[in-house]
């Protein structure tokens, strides 16, 4: 996979097979527990990628990101959440119940650490398993956008349609793309949001769940 440093990866399929069954695991366990609105924001990360996240809020512009230059996100078995509307991008209380649940899957959940608390991290071993007492009942839809629905698919359960609004941002109408890209450019001036997010609306890879999560973090910022 050869990405650019700008670039964030949300497929679990890059992680590793252990990773992968932990994300599925827990996912469906917050299903069940009636936690609905979360979802992927980043799985997989390169070196390089990490270099440059590391470098924000210290020798580049944007606030600072990452403690480390060495996290479990390079080595596939580490993935990062988000809530969805209505409520805030990191919820602490939501993330909290997320943390109390993959204790009990047998999943580091960063806001345990000492220190360096990083609420929305999660990571497993290489050698996790899923502990006794769980077992993955179905397929489970892990959404990578704040749009789309968690959704845990039983066998005999015909799959519902889940709104899907993962796709790259498009307009039919020139004067709104560039209304849009002027709120973007306001916010990157205001230092609310990083340039990278304006350079991905700009290069057509910026998504609709990108977008409504960066709205959310400006709404916080502005305040």
């Amino acid at each position: 996979m050869s990405t650019s440093v700008t670039t964030t990866c949300r497929d679990i399929n890059e992680l590793l097979p252990p990773a992968r069954l932990a994300v599925q695991l827990l996912f469906q366990e917050c299903f069940k527990a009636g936690i609905k609105n979360i979802f992927i924001t980043e799985t997989y990360r390169s070196q390089e990628r990490q270099n440059y996240l590391y470098e924000q809020g210290r020798t580049q512009p944007g606030q600072i990101v990452t403690w480390t230059l060495d996290s479990n996100h390079k080595s596939r078995l580490a993935w990062d959440v988000a809530v969805g509307p209505p409520q805030f991008l990191y919820d602490v209380a939501t993330l909290s119940r997320i943390g109390a649940i993959a204790r009990k899957l047998g999943i580091t959940w960063g806001g345990d650490w000492i220190g360096s608390i990083d609420r929305p991290h999660f990571e497993v071993k290489s050698n996790w398993v899923i502990p006794k007492g769980y077992k993955l009942e179905g397929q489970v839809i892990v959404p990578t956008s704040s749009a789309t629905k968690v959704q845990l698919i039983v066998e005999g359960n015909k799959p519902q349609q889940t709104e899907k609004d993962d796709d790259v941002m498009q307009f039919t109408n020139e004067t709104t793309k560039a209304a849009v890209r002027d709120y973007l450019k306001q916010a990157v001036d205001k230092k609310l949001i990083d340039k990278s997010h304006l350079e991905k609306f700009d290069a057509g890879t910026l998504t609709g769940g990108d977008f409504e999560g960066l709205k959310i973090i400006m709404a916080q910022r502005s305040k």
